[in-house]
């Protein structure tokens, strides 16, 4: 990957800070476009940062305008039109273009596991998944009738040490110390894989510059594979205490909210498992390391550093109760 020059479109996120340091690392000339440089992040040394809105084709083809890329990432397209306004502003001036999909496209309830990229893409819970859907199409597409030089990667439950991997965020681990009865969807048994952000750059940047990655799809994900009633437990010992974990219906969570019941009923909900031969295949040193035991240490860890992370979702906190009143034995 030396001296490869990358352009990552939002390189200060969660995956997006770990990718562009791990390619930094790696020799790659990287170059960050975001509207402002704002981040808690570290920003990779060295890296050349572009100022942009990405949403104004103007502004973009400003910020880049003298430049061509061996590899271009995308981390903000959610739709067609973005997906569009890239493949306008970047054909010819990059080798290689990779869109950050989701594994939330595959078909959901899953038909069997583990995941393979072949699965079927279809989820008829989530918006956000059929938009992610549309734009892999649009883009193959563009591959397969003139060569557009796309790789499309699907993370799942990707996170950093700012990630607690619940609905309502720190609010969770709050209700947790404070002895409060934590939600917890279905029988909390179904099975989940989470992913540090460091294990999927180390995925990631083995496909930067990978002719072998045009024209093809990946996911990247953790090895370990857990209950939702483990997550829960690695989180509460993180925090130093015992969950009172309170089990629910998804559909019971769905209905009493639109939101929460899309992340659980196009996602969460069912058990996710990964098949990595095929990024192991291109990628063959590629291995997650990092369990979520101690991932769990470093979100809590770093939330304890200062108190004013801390914050708390009372919309999340009031419906949790109310829930929970409502469906105690001998409610209903």
């Amino acid at each position: 990957m030396h001296n490869l020059k990358v352009l990552f479109i939002g390189g200060t996120g969660v995956i997006s800070a770990a990718c562009a340091q791990r390619a930094a690392e790696s020799g790659a000339d990287v170059h960050l476009l975001n509207r402002n440089s704002t981040s808690h992040r570290k920003t990779p040394s060295g890296a050349r940062m572009l100022t942009a809105d990405v949403r104004d084709a103007e502004s973009m083809r400003a910020a880049v305008r003298g430049h061509d890329f061996d590899v271009v990432v995308n981390f903000l397209n959610f739709t067609t039109a973005h997906v569009q306004a890239d493949i306008d502003l970047f054909s010819g001036r990059t080798g290689q273009y990779v869109f950050i999909s989701s594994a939330a496209v595959y078909r959901t309830p899953p038909g069997r596991l583990p995941i393979v990229e072949s699965t079927p893409l279809r989820n008829p819970h989530s918006a956000y998944a059929r938009n992610k859907i549309l734009c892999e199409d649009l883009l193959i597409r563009a591959y397969r009738e003139w060569e557009f030089p796309v790789t499309v990667v699907r993370p799942s439950h990707t996170y950093d040490h700012t990630a607690v991997p619940f609905d309502g965020g720190w609010t969770v681990v709050d209700r947790m110390r404070r002895g409060q009865e934590i939600l917890v969807h279905g029988d909390g048994t179904s099975l989940w894989t989470l992913t540090h952000h460091t294990d999927f750059a180390n995925g990631f940047a083995g496909l930067l510059g990978n002719r072998a990655a045009l024209g093809e799809a990946f996911h990247i994900t953790g090895h370990e594979v857990l209950t939702w009633n483990q997550i829960y437990g690695a989180m509460a010992e993180a925090a130093g205490v015992e969950p009172r974990l309170v089990h629910l219906p998804s559909d019971a969570i769905a209905a009493a909210d639109r939101r929460w019941g899309e992340e659980l009923l196009g996602d969460k909900a069912h058990s996710k498992i990964f098949d990595n031969a095929k990024i192991r295949g291109i990628v063959p040193d590629f291995v997650a390391r990092v369990p979520f035991s101690q991932g769990a240490r470093e979100i809590v860890s770093w939330y304890d550093e200062d108190p004013r992370r801390q914050t708390i979702d009372t919309r999340i906190n009031a419906l949790t109760d109310r829930l929970i009143e409502a469906y105690r034995p001998g409610r209903v």
